[in-house]
């Protein structure tokens, strides 16, 4: 075992993947940075489960030898128990053999030097580093009890405990055996994110398809996705469409459909049609990769919380040492027996472990933001995270965050009994099918959506500044602007615009007006939930757009914001957060990280939205992979959660030991109450077990998408 602070943090290496040797005896735990697993030059390109999981099995052999070692002890102590005199006494029976004395001895000997192996050795390290901590209150407790009773064997007068002895060691190693099961529990999350690359692709070489390693995988190499398949690198696709699982890297729950052209991530799982895919990124600059670099860098980077946590865990052990001599000293002072004196002193060393308290905020660091990345939310700032239940004002980039940021059709309306709503669609798509200009985008993703068939146009004009025109089956159309409908002459129906936020257009047949078009950078549905959840967290939302004041105002109207800046260039927006941070707000921004750098900077919390794949936005503190307002939501109710949970585990590990720790040194002792070193170690493993399984119900608080 290592020292209390490199125990703590080993077990949470393990979480962050730093592998750490196999050989549980090798305790240098020489560690090796994941990214340098292929061929020593940072490739990391070979994610297979195998290589993934090295830090998972040697945890699960540091388990292993734990639980072997306490059923050896657990054995050995049955005979100790049996024919100790104290035992005997207390149970009113007599079973001594011959040179019974010196079998105590060399069973408790053998407990000892086996069971209590871990502990003796991080006692070594712990002080080698000039950090005594947890490793070093049980290798006194337990050698103390050792050398002290052997003494006895060997002519000292006194009564040995080595009854004691053998218990503590048993309930101190199942105690550790347990709450290892929780840490590893913790290391689950992020290894499942490292176990999501397959070892093969399958490279397409002219009228060739080979497998090879993911490793030899180059960037423009094309390669063969089929159905059902992981797949291997992040890329382009360049034949086939099919609809791709995500969810485990964005926390997009459904599957998104992919064609020609579009990206896809290394690692999200092909649907049901077989795919050609270019090679645009592989190893350390794959999307994954990338994701799993800064979860184990945020959980490496110590927020305040932790160093708080580390300071206390210290101080404890200071603590504990001297409570534990002092005790020693005022109970011979007393004129009490040594052994009695002892006995109080190892029960206070056992108690005191700040094991506990090592454990509470890794725990929650390790969980939290494995978990955040599988649901997309990707920490970069620990600090700022733990802060976002502090965040009073949150101020939107509108576009791709409240809204979608692509213009949707709202509604269509014939005011032709002669046409339907469908029709007029019909005929206006046969216009705009071959436009880049957005509203006529908008209106064939309507058609797409609705499966309406595109008609084909004939004689296609442009009307300059105004419209297009064309002849549809043999009607002429003109899909137009409000602005010509008023050069001819020709009303303009009243319920035409009925939002401020909304681009209208007409359609004319044969000249005369048949309908019209409304569209709008439609607002997303999550975003009139997640205002709901600000605003009961008693956060004001505001908004910052390049929007003209009319749309900015229908948006903030529709949404129920607390207020909006509208025209406002990406340089004003850090002049916006100053502004609100000289109110004395705890400011939020969320930008796309890239125009919005520097006012992402300035926020007390800057949260990167609409990223997508690009997660390398560095002045972002947290990056939302998704653009959806309701992770925003997520994040600072996961936020709390987290903070919550911290101050619980703290609050427990330390309320715990000023309880105790009284109790060890014997202060009820005029009432009759005194507590002996094997239920202090009980007590001891149960604050951490306790702490452990707290953490793991972080997992429950962060809302599924």
């Amino acid at each position: 075992m290592e020292n209390h602070e490199q125990h703590k943090n080993n077990e949470m290496d393990h979480s962050k993947m730093d592998h750490s040797k196999m050989n549980h005896e090798k305790e240098d735990h020489s560690k090796m940075d994941h990214s340098k697993m292929k061929n020593g030059d940072g490739d990391h390109s070979g994610h297979n489960p195998g290589h993934g999981q090295m830090g998972h099995d040697h945890h699960k052999m540091m388990i292993a030898d734990f639980r072997k070692r306490f059923w050896v002890t657990l054995v050995l102590t049955i005979p100790i128990l049996f024919f100790s005199p104290m035992i005997q006494d207390f149970f009113g029976y007599e079973f001594l053999l011959p040179g019974n004395s010196y079998i105590l001895f060399a069973l408790s000997t053998i407990v000892y030097f086996y069971g209590g192996w871990p502990f003796l050795k991080g006692f070594v390290s712990e002080i080698k580093n000039g950090a005594p901590g947890m490793m070093t209150l049980i290798s006194m407790a337990i050698s103390v009890a050792y050398f002290y009773s052997s003494a006895t064997v060997f002519g000292l007068r006194g009564v040995d405990f080595f009854w004691e002895l053998s218990t503590l060691i048993a309930i101190m190693l199942v105690g550790h055996w347990i709450e290892m099961k929780s840490v590893l529990g913790a290391s689950k999350a992020l290894q499942l994110l490292v176990s999501m690359m397959p070892a093969e692709a399958h490279r397409v070489k002219g009228d060739t398809i080979e497998d090879i390693p993911l490793e030899d995988l180059l960037k423009n190499d094309v390669i063969l996705v089929k159905p059902g398949e992981k797949v291997p690198a992040d890329g382009i696709i360049v034949e086939g469409s099919s609809y791709l699982n995500e969810s485990m890297l964005t926390g997009e729950s459904k599957p998104v459909k992919k064609e020609e052209k579009d990206k896809v991530i290394g690692g999200s799982v092909n649907g049901n049609s077989t795919l050609k895919v270019k090679v645009e990124h592989t190893g350390k600059d794959s999307y994954l990769n990338k994701v799993i670099t800064m979860v184990e860098e945020a959980q490496k980077t110590k927020s305040k919380m932790q160093n708080l946590s580390d300071r206390a865990a210290k101080w404890l052990t200071y603590i504990a040492l001297a409570i534990g001599f002092g005790t020693l000293a005022v109970w011979l002072i007393l004129g009490f027996p040594f052994v009695y004196a002892l006995e109080r002193m190892v029960t206070v060393m056992v108690i005191a472990c700040p094991h506990a308290l090592g454990l509470a905020i890794p725990l929650v660091v390790a969980i939290s933001t494995a978990v955040s990345a599988q649901n997309g939310l990707l920490i970069r700032n620990r600090t700022a995270f733990e802060e976002s239940r502090k965040i009073s004002a949150l101020l939107f980039d509108k576009t791709g965050t409240l809204t979608k940021g692509d213009f949707g059709v709202t509604r269509i309306k014939s005011v032709n009994a002669s046409y339907s709503n469908d029709e007029i669609l019909r005929l206006s798509s046969a216009l705009e099918q071959s436009s880049e200009h957005p509203i006529a985008v908008g209106i064939i993703k309507k058609v797409k959506e609705d499966n309406i068939t595109i008609p084909k146009p004939e004689n296609f004009n442009a009307i300059t500044g105004k419209g297009v025109e064309a002849n549809v089956e043999g009607k002429q159309v003109k899909v137009v602007s409000p602005g010509y409908l008023r050069d001819e002459k020709i009303t303009i129906p009243e319920d035409a615009y009925s939002d401020a936020a909304e681009t209208v257009v007409f359609v004319l047949i044969e000249g005369q007006l048949a309908g019209y078009i409304a569209l709008a950078d439609e607002i997303r549905p999550e975003s009139a939930e997640a205002i709901k959840i600000f605003k009961k967290n008693n956060i004001k939302v505001l908004m910052a757009t390049g929007d003209n004041e009319k749309t900015a105002k229908a948006v903030s109207e529709k949404l129920g914001l607390d207020g909006y800046y509208a025209e406002v260039l990406p340089h004003q927006k850090v002049e916006i957060v100053e502004e609100l941070q000289n109110k004395g707000e705890f400011v939020a921004m969320t930008g796309d990280g890239v125009n919005d750098a520097p006012a992402l900077a300035k926020a007390d919390v800057g949260i990167a939205v609409g990223s997508g794949t690009d997660v390398a936005a560095e002045t972002a503190d947290i990056i939302l992979v998704n653009s959806n307002p309701q992770d925003i939501a997520n994040l600072i109710l996961f936020g709390k959660a987290t903070y919550n949970k911290m101050i619980q585990n703290l609050i427990w590990a330390t309320g715990y030991n000023v309880v105790a720790i009284p109790l060890a040194a014997g202060v009820l002792y005029s009432s009759g109450f005194v507590l002996g070193p094997a239920v202090g170690a009980v007590f001891m493993s149960l604050s951490t077990i306790i702490v452990a399984i707290n953490a793991q119900l972080l997992k429950r608080k962060i809302g599924k998408k």
